[in-house]
Order: C-alpha cells, then structure tokens, then sequence
C-alpha cells in the first residue's frame, strides 16, 4: 500500500501526529502546496489533516482538496488537532463532505488535543500546552496501525 498524507500546520501540533502516522504507513509527508492534485493518483490510501479553524480544516487544506479531480477507487483518512475537543463528526464534517464528492472512500478519522493560542487565549499562554504528547503519538501511531491491517472496513 502506497501512502501519502498530506497536511498543514501552524504550531507543528499536527505535523507531529502526521509524522507519527507516516512512520507506522511508510507514507510520503507533503503539505498542500507541495504537490499537485494530479499526484494523488499514484497513491492507494492519502491522509488529510490540520489543526481545527473556527470548526473546520485549514483553509490551505479546504482549497486544495476544492481543486482535486474526481478520484474513484481512492481511500483516505482525515485527521486533526484542536484546541476544544469537539467530535470528530463536527470539526470533521466540511473537509468529509468535501473529499466524499471526490469519491473518496474515507476509511478513517483521528483527532487530538493540540496546543491552541488563538484569539484571546495567547493572552493566558494557550490551551494544552505540550499537547499532542507522547499518549496522543502513542494514539496516532496506533490509529495508523488500524489503517495499515484494514482493508475496507473504516476504522
């Protein structure tokens, strides 16, 4: 199985859960405008993931997948980092619509805490600081295991 995940990430909160993931997948790690839309063609399971932005993905993420052409037969996983732990059907919720008109079979969705200073909250140092930790890669590597042993069924 050939892997790519592609993410963006402003405090490396979900750059280290996209690494930990792609150690356990032996995936490429790109962001969005490292790579064309034409590429994903050549890849059998890509993972799309960022921080959570007024409840949705990045918008660099969001305009990318946007631009992707119709891929069938193509399975991907979301993921995402997030100050507030909302759910994943919530948070999750755009970036799945928009992979599902792609024709993307997602076979998975991951999230954890991550360190957030948005807003007003820079001015008390953040939220979850030191977060993702060694537990949440522990969880990511182990929710990419699932990938890696399941063929069709979603994780």
């Amino acid at each position: 199985m050939k892997a790519l995940i592609i993410y963006t990430s402003i405090h490396q909160n979900t750059e280290k859960i996209a690494r930990a993931m792609a150690e356990v997948l032996d995936a490429k790690l790109v962001k969005p405008s490292e790579i064309e839309p034409e590429e994903l063609k050549n890849y059998d399971l890509i993972g799309f993931g960022s921080g959570i932005y007024f409840w949705q993905h990045h918008q660099n993420l969001i305009n990318f997948v946007k631009k992707l052409p119709v891929l069938k037969n193509k399975k991907a996983f979301i993921f995402s980092t997030s100050g507030i732990r909302y759910g994943k059907k919530i948070i999750h919720f755009s970036l799945r619509k928009l992979l599902v008109k792609k024709s993307f079979q997602i076979v998975g969705e991951f999230n954890c805490p991550g360190w957030d200073t948005f807003s007003f909250l820079k001015i008390f140092g953040g939220i979850n600081k030191n977060r993702p930790n060694e537990n949440d890669l522990a969880k990511a590597r182990n929710f990419a295991h699932l990938l890696q042993d399941s063929d069709t069924e979603k994780v």
